[in-house]
């Protein structure tokens, strides 16, 4: 029995069913054949761009038109590999903003939230960047249909506090309030209070700046309230930079030690 033509078809049919993604375990018991023998006609496979690997055990299906990238986006997979992985996620930051249409900066990675940490993956051209958090869980997410199914997405509002708790994935801060102003005609203000107890007083602090910077009034006050209850340190907007000879805004308890350049 040749085995890169048993996969081929087991491939297809798993193709016409409507599923895009397996497993090696998968394979093995779908093909009846050895494992050396599954493992080496996968191998072919994968050389030929008919299936992709982002991670050790886990396939992807590459249909024709996603040939020249190596792999289709990872929208059609990302809810199957967390799941494979068994971690608690959400796409976010970068990603998250764009699916909310505050798509000025296209991310250069899929970005995703995760509860436990795992390596950068990439499949062909495609490449997925996780970050770590413990509240991953209890963030607000919702449910977006993919081409393949559904994928869990942080809510405008979860999006706002991560691309300033995960600066360093958002770009500069002059990007993040370009983000954030984009984003802005979605966000309500007390689901930002809501959610302000899940991150780090600093963070609320910092977000608040920035929303109060673009003029969004209505968006801060509510925030502003539930931060002036709080017991809250005075922090610099940049972290890795002095406060210098800037004036602390006295409403968020901040050094404002960058100059915020909107990028629209």
């Amino acid at each position: 029995m040749k085995n890169s033509q048993t996969i081929t078809g087991w491939v297809e049919a798993l193709q016409a069913s409507g599923r895009y993604v397996f497993t090696r375990e998968e394979a093995e018991a779908g093909l009846k054949a050895s494992r050396m023998a599954v493992r080496a006609a996968l191998r072919r496979f994968k050389q030929k761009g008919k299936i992709a690997s982002p991670h050790r055990g886990f396939y992807v299906v590459v249909p024709p038109e996603y040939r020249a990238t190596g792999c289709p986006p990872a929208s059609w997979f990302i809810d199957d590999l967390m799941k494979y992985l068994g971690l608690y996620y959400y796409v976010s930051i970068l990603s998250a903003a764009a699916l909310h249409g505050a798509g000025h900066q296209q991310p250069m990675m899929f970005q995703v939230i995760t509860d436990k940490a795992i390596r950068p993956m990439q499949a062909g051209k495609v490449h997925i960047e996780a970050h770590t958090s413990r509240t991953v869980a209890k963030m607000p997410v919702m449910n977006i249909e993919t081409e393949t199914g559904t994928m869990a997405v942080a809510t405008p509002e979860t999006t706002a506090y991560d691309v300033v708790r995960f600066y360093s994935a958002a770009g500069n801060w002059s990007n993040i309030a370009t983000v954030l102003l984009e984003l802005s005609e979605k966000l309500e203000a007390d689901l930002l209070v809501d959610i302000a107890s899940l991150v780090r007083l600093p963070d609320v602090q910092r977000l608040g700046y920035l929303l109060d910077f673009l003029g969004e009034a209505k968006l801060v006050e509510p925030l502003a309230d539930w931060l002036a209850e709080r017991r809250t340190t005075v922090v610099c907007l940049r972290t890795d930079l002095p406060k210098g000879a800037t004036k602390i805004d006295s409403r968020w308890r901040l050094y404002p030690n960058e100059q915020l350049d909107i990028d629209l």
